[in-house]
């Protein structure tokens, strides 16, 4: 790089980057004073307080010592005498802090060389830079990602201009990865001072997230998007099932028909997307067993008993339909509670008989119409 080059690419990487040239000239003279104190002969004193300039109309670097001007030298690579000083400007005075070119023959060379380095490194941070600017306003939005390696702790995806990183924990169990895959992925977090791969920072993603359910169906569902149906929660074992809870502003659509789309379509691209994952789609309540009801769907309930201070309810439902009720290994209960947020004890009817203990129970006991399920309720394999 000759000496023009250097101002003419410090000008351009300020004009391209939006970067201060001042900046960049200030970073420069840092970096030269790091390579002239790297450079210097073996033995020769360090000076402690060092001045580099570079020309900011030809790029020419200079390196001067601040010395202070004593009348007898004792740190040389510090000071310096009165008459030593005048010869370099007749003004300094006794106690001035005098300027002494210490600039080394070649190191126009070695300047160049910093200041190409410096340029170069100043362009991958600003180019990371905006990178992470627009990934940051992605953080808990879905993102198409193609998958380019897989490794035994992560699989490494392409996001645009950055990389993605998909931990196995952030994986959907039992789902396999292969390279050029295509899958969407929520993203987690971007972090400027985290791991950085070749093109930029890198972004955490997860395809076991509750919220990937929820960005699938506004992507899918017109209603979902305009905010006339409104997703209220959502309780995930990724890769087993999901439920879903929502309710609809507009009395005229049926928030969960709206879902599902005719003849299933729209939770049919959910659940393809997801591997087969098995997602319930039930009506919101703002009563707490009418809700609680509602999402132990495919389950048919009986009544509901509520303890409100206790935020916890028992659940009665017919003898045949109590497996369906609490699920495969309970899965379909512990679903429920997490869903609605209350503690759900679900009892038959032949339990709830021999129970004495219930008459005194400080609960209310709330009726379920069965009717409320008729449009909704599907076998326990099934998928809405």
């Amino acid at each position: 790089m000759a000496k023009s080059e250097v101002v003419e690419a410090i000008k351009m990487l300020a004009r391209e980057k939006e970067i201060s040239e001042e900046l960049l000239f200030t970073t420069i003279e840092e970096a030269l004073k790091a390579a002239y104190r790297k450079n210097l002969p073996k033995g020769a004193p360090v000076p402690n307080n060092l001045a580099v300039t570079v020309s900011r109309t030809d790029g020419v670097a200079h390196v001067y010592a601040r010395k202070l001007i004593v009348e007898e030298v004792e740190e040389p690579g510090n000071q310096i005498t009165l008459e030593e000083a005048q010869q370099i400007r007749a003004g300094y005075q006794m106690g001035d802090i005098a300027e002494v070119e210490v600039t080394p023959k070649g190191f126009l060379r070695v300047a160049a060389q910093t200041a190409k380095q410096v340029i170069m490194q100043r362009i991958r941070e600003a180019e990371r830079g905006k990178i992470y600017d627009e990934y940051i306003e992605k953080e808990s939005e879905i993102l198409t990602a193609i998958v380019q390696r897989v490794e035994p702790k992560a699989v490494y995806v392409e996001l645009g201009r950055t990389e993605g990183v998909l931990e196995f924990s952030d994986m959907i169990p039992g789902e396999t990865l292969r390279d050029d895959d295509h899958v969407k992925v929520y993203v987690l977090e971007v972090n400027r001072s985290g791991a950085v791969g070749p093109r930029g920072p890198q972004v955490r993603v997860s395809r076991i997230h509750p919220n990937l359910v929820k960005r699938l169906f506004e992507m899918e569902v017109p209603e979902i998007a305009s905010g006339t149906v409104t997703i209220k929660s959502i309780a995930r074992e990724a890769g087993s099932r999901t439920k879903m809870a929502v309710h609809s502003s507009d009395m005229m659509i049926d928030p969960v028909g709206a879902c599902v789309g005719q003849r299933g379509s729209r939770v049919d691209r959910v659940v393809t997307e997801l591997k087969g994952e098995k997602i319930d789609i039930i009506k919101w309540s703002s009563d707490p067993a009418e809700f609680v009801a509602n999402a132990l769907n495919p389950a048919h309930v009986l009544s509901v008993f509520v303890a409100e201070n206790e935020k916890a309810c028992r659940v009665i439902v017919p003898d045949n339909q109590l497996s369906l009720a609490i699920g495969k290994e309970g899965q379909n209960a512990r679903l429920a509670a997490k869903l609605t947020g209350w503690k759900i004890d679900i009892k038959s009817q032949s339990q709830a008989a021999e129970m004495t203990d219930m008459v005194d129970e400080p609960a209310t006991a709330v009726p379920v119409d069965n009717d409320l399920f008729a449009d909704i309720s599907v076998d326990e394999d099934d998928t809405l």
